[in-house]
């Protein structure tokens, strides 16, 4: 995160707490005509009823309303943002943003999408698993090859979802359709997660 969406996330935190949700992270994105604030909020991990044999509780427009009502509320009062800006309150979805360490610890294996702040070995993008967490490294497993950058290097990362896996993959390209249902291979047009984002 930008030094001003770090000092932005820990002044709201609190607030999204009191609600019985996490902040995970903040996205602030500065532009001519204003500014867009865009909050991450999820459900802790020890209140979504994971791991107990009950579907996990997730982020529904409900919780983003809640939050973007408390969160204007206390911008308005706080005032730590210049000039106009739009609030954006958004589940993390299946391309989750990771913005600490602990998200990249979480979610060791699986894979990310990553844009560094300074160029490294020649690059400032890169597609990889997450292999592990080293002090303040992450190495990250791109084209068979180990490949570790700072966490303070990082400037954005997501997970990128396993759309196959989900059962969203597009079908391929002369692969034989079933004739019993044609419609049976079609690529599903819903989209991968609900991303509510209501703005203020």
């Amino acid at each position: 995160m930008t030094d001003k969406a770090t000092e932005i996330s820990r002044l709201l935190a609190p607030t999204v707490e009191s609600l019985g949700l996490e902040l995970l992270g903040i996205e602030y994105l500065p532009a001519p005509g204003g500014a867009v604030v865009r909050l991450y909020i999820d459900v802790p991990a020890e209140t979504a009823g994971e791991g107990d044999g009950e579907e996990p509780r997730a982020v529904g427009i409900e919780d983003c309303e809640a939050v973007s009502r408390e969160v204007s509320a206390q911008l308005d009062v706080e005032d730590p943002i210049s000039g106009n800006y739009t609030l954006e309150v958004s589940s993390p979805g299946l391309d989750r943003p990771l913005f600490t360490l602990a998200h990249f610890q979480r979610f060791v294996g699986e894979t990310a999408k990553v844009t560094l702040k300074l160029p490294q070995d020649g690059r400032r993008r890169l597609t990889g698993t997450i292999a592990r967490i080293e002090g303040g490294d992450i190495v990250f497993l791109v084209d068979g090859a180990e490949f570790t950058a700072a966490f303070d290097n990082i400037d954005k990362a997501r997970l990128v979802p396993d759309w196959a896996a989900l059962g969203l993959a597009p079908a391929k390209p002369g692969g034989k359709r079933r004739q019993d249902n044609p419609q049976s291979d079609k690529p599903t047009n819903k989209p991968a997660a609900d991303k509510p984002t209501p703005a203020e």
